[in-house]
């Protein structure tokens, strides 16, 4: 009998043949994704879209002879031209450029596809992770995980308990006597050396009858039965959840330009791109400080054009008020990040140090800064001179306190910035 599949193809039929493709050119697909990030657009940098790897990036292993070692002679049918010895040379106009170039240059240098938005965030946040979660007590119950709950007598073939319906089986057969296997085979073996010795017609009589009776129980009493079925249960239970909140502090004040704002931007967003993203409880606070801060919500903290003067304290202050009303330090794991152009008032240095050591580094358990430079080329930025706020904060350091730091100029620098601030632990250690 022949079957033939005449049903439509399905939309999602190659789904398996992508991810495989994805699994294998990982690598290339991540580097892409990650390069393709700095032109994007605020806005963009979450989407999916169109990607290149190079072509040498898809290709797959093969089996062919070896041609390193051993020495080998070959006739070239129609040479007139060389002998042994000779040296061939390259032919103009060819060699060089992409894959399959020809005499025109022309080629496939890359190979381009697009990306969902779930593979896109997928590849783009793949070794990310927030340091030292769950350090804290938690205290939130989200009830979504599973466990063994112990047997029912319906289910799911593909939780059929082996072990345990055998062992039922057993029990039940054992109570019904059901001969076993090994006792038939010694009737009919008793019946067959009294037949060949010619012995008591009675005796034998005897075990044809046991003999019948032994296969007529076997039959009635089967060595399953559906009431020896067990099947493993699994129930939800209620699973502690860390909670976690991150604080976002953003210096817009006049010092800052459109270039350096940008770059605040680009680094903020990717935070928040990847907590929303990898955590389902993270609390992300937004504040925004010129000579004052306030608490605003996602769509003023990035585009909102406020400006004015440098107190870098008001972040910390306002981050303390906030913390003290909602965030107790005993229940959450507390992480700010910052970002400024490092400038800050001359007179506002002692008390940004202060707070930062006596009530902001104490309840974090990371805190990372981040300061923006001006554009290469311009003839300003933190190369030339080591800012306000730098020099604060490294003495900080220099006292033992716990904390990152880290410089970008260009948007190329942001995502290495931003991975190097938070790359999962078992793959390197970030610096304190």
């Amino acid at each position: 009998m022949d079957i033939i599949d005449r049903r439509l193809n399905p939309g999602g039929k190659s789904l398996a043949n992508r991810q495989r493709f994805l699994r294998r050119a990982r690598a290339y697909v991540r580097r892409a994704v990650r390069d393709s990030a700095v032109e994007r657009g605020i806005g963009d940098l979450e989407a999916g879209g169109e990607v290149s790897i190079p072509v040498d990036g898809i290709g797959e292993p093969s089996l062919r002879r070896g041609g390193g070692g051993g020495r080998r002679d070959h006739v070239l049918p129609g040479n007139r031209e060389f002998i042994e010895g000779d040296t061939i040379e390259r032919p103009d106009g060819e060699g060089g450029g992409g894959s399959g170039a020809g005499r025109d240059g022309g080629g496939d240098d890359a190979f381009r596809f697009v990306l969902t938005r779930e593979e896109f965030l997928e590849l783009f946040l793949d070794d990310l992770e927030l340091p030292d979660l769950a350090k804290r007590r938690v205290t939130t119950l989200e009830t979504q995980g599973l466990r063994r709950a112990g047997y029912s007598v319906t289910g799911s073939p593909a939780n059929l308990a082996i072990g345990r319906t055998m062992r039922n089986s057993l029990a039940r057969r054992l109570a019904q006597r059901r001969p076993s296997a090994e006792e038939v085979a010694a009737i009919e073996a008793e019946i067959a050396t009294l037949t060949a010795a010619g012995g008591d017609p009675e005796r034998l009589a005897e075990l044809a009858a046991a003999l019948d009776i032994a296969e007529r129980r076997r039959r009635r009493v089967p060595y399953i039965d559906p009431l020896d079925l067990r099947y493993r249960r699994f129930e939800t239970y209620p699973r502690p959840v860390a909670q976690a909140v991150m604080f976002c502090l953003m210096d817009v004040s006049g010092s800052m330009t459109e270039h350096m704002k940008d770059l605040a931007k680009r680094f903020f967003m990717l935070l928040h791109v990847f907590l929303t993203r990898r955590y389902r409880h993270v609390e992300i606070v937004f504040i925004r400080h010129t000579h004052e801060a306030r608490e605003v919500d996602e769509e003023t903290f990035f585009r909102s054009a406020e400006t004015g003067g440098t107190l870098v304290s008001s972040a910390f202050v306002e981050m303390r008020r906030i913390v003290e009303e909602r965030f107790s330090p005993a229940d959450w794991n507390i992480y700010a990040a910052q970002a400024s152009d490092g400038d800050n008032d001359y007179g506002d240095g002692a008390t940004t140090s202060a707070l930062l050591r006596e009530a902001i580094l104490p309840v974090c358990q990371h805190f990372a800064y981040l300061e923006v430079g001006a554009e290469p080329g311009s003839g300003g930025g933190f190369l030339e001179r080591e800012t306000t706020l730098w020099r604060t904060y490294q003495a900080l350091k220099g006292e033992g306190a716990e904390m990152a730091m880290r410089r970008v100029r260009h948007r190329r620098d942001i995502f290495p910035v931003f991975r190097d601030l938070f790359q999962k632990r078992d793959a390197a250690e970030v610096d304190a």
